[in-house]
Order: structure tokens, then sequence, then C-alpha cells
């Protein structure tokens, strides 16, 4: 049976860090800055760690390439 090929869209979305969790890019940064204020533009600069459950799936399912 072939490999499995990674998906696309989770490459793009996710990236794993030297240990094996997932990082992804904060929500709610594309559009619509001017209805935010300064705090939430500020606190969703940079990434976050998906938490353990989703990662587990995020690894299983999507990245295993």
């Amino acid at each position: 049976m072939p490999k499995l090929k990674t998906k696309s869209g989770a490459k793009k979305r996710f990236k794993l860090t030297a240990t094996g969790k997932v990082k992804r890019a904060q929500a709610g940064k594309r559009h619509g800055m001017i209805k935010r204020t300064n705090k939430q533009i500020r606190d969703h600069r940079g990434t976050e760690l998906v938490f353990e459950g989703d990662a587990r799936k995020i690894r299983k399912y999507w990245l295993a390439g």
C-alpha cells in the first residue's frame, strides 16, 4: 500500500515543533481590524500551540506523510 500524502491544507496551517507539538496561527487576523481594539490586535500576534487532544488528531490524520 502506498504512503499517505500529507494534506496540503494542513501543511500550510500547522507546523510541528521539535518536541512534536503542533503550532498554529492566531485566529481573527485576516480582515476587519478596524472593529478590533489595539489590545486584541496585539494579543493575536504570533503563533499558539494547539491543545493536545486536537494535536493528536492533526498529527495522525493530516500531518502523517
